[in-house]
């Protein structure tokens, strides 16, 4: 579904990404992991047009979106969920699920908007219950099921996620993740998870990549990678 080629992204002096290279297949959870500082957050951001790479290419199902501007990139099926969930407060659980659908022409938008309603309220009915309610009036756990709902009224075929389990109760992480592999199995979404939480992450995922500062140090199996006990102290900290 992804592939990344020889990625670089640079900050001034510092290299993000150092010739980074992997592949997301379609249908399947990846994790991603390292460290802070790693390059997780930059990877997602290059990958959503977000910020521009000094050298190498992104190429989606086949297409390169390299350098594509962030709506484009929507426009051809990926989502992208950031880190710290970036719901809107001020607007209503309903409202913030009808940003996610923006981009659509109004006719295409009027009629997805009800199926994808029911999609995300099928998969957080807490959200059901409170969509009339400002988002600032959530708990952190329902901010991020809020901004997962939003991606998803994109009818995305790839969903990038970062951190979503960042600040989060342990139970509320499993429905989460619970949510994420429901995605992947059931309505073939491919996810592309970032995350520090090691141990839950690859508890989902179908395989997992680890980045240690700027690059690819191991790709693998996700069984693999979580009883490595080499990996699991040197670069997942579990």
């Amino acid at each position: 579904m992804i592939e990344i080629r020889d990625l670089v992204v640079t900050y001034g002096r510092a290299t993000a990404l150092d010739e980074v290279s992997l592949t997301v297949g379609k249908k399947c959870i990846t994790a991603v992991l390292g460290a802070n500082g790693a390059g997780k957050t930059t990877l997602l951001r290059c990958i959503h047009g977000l910020v521009s790479p000094r050298a190498g290419r992104v190429v989606l199902e086949g297409v390169d979106i390299t350098g594509l501007p962030p709506e484009h990139i929507v426009r051809l099926g990926l989502a992208h969920v950031p880190e710290r969930r970036g719901v809107i407060a001020q607007l209503s659980v309903q409202d913030n699920l009808l940003l996610g659908g923006l981009w659509r022409g109004f006719r295409e938008r009027r009629a997805h908007t009800a199926a994808g309603f029911d999609q995300v309220f099928d998969l957080f009915p807490p959200l059901a219950q409170r969509r009339r309610h400002l988002a600032e009036t959530l708990s952190g756990g329902e901010r991020q099921m809020l901004a997962i709902g939003r991606a998803l009224m994109a009818r995305p075929r790839v969903l990038l996620l970062d951190e979503p389990s960042l600040g989060l109760a342990p139970q509320v992480v499993a429905q989460i993740f619970a949510v994420l592999r429901e995605l992947s199995q059931l309505q073939g979404i491919t996810v592309l998870l970032v995350e520090q939480n090691a141990h839950s992450a690859l508890s989902i995922a179908d395989r997992g990549v680890v980045l240690n500062l700027g690059r690819v140090v191991v790709t693998g199996a996700a069984s693999r990678l979580a009883t490595a006990a080499e990996l699991r102290h040197v670069y997942l900290g579990f």
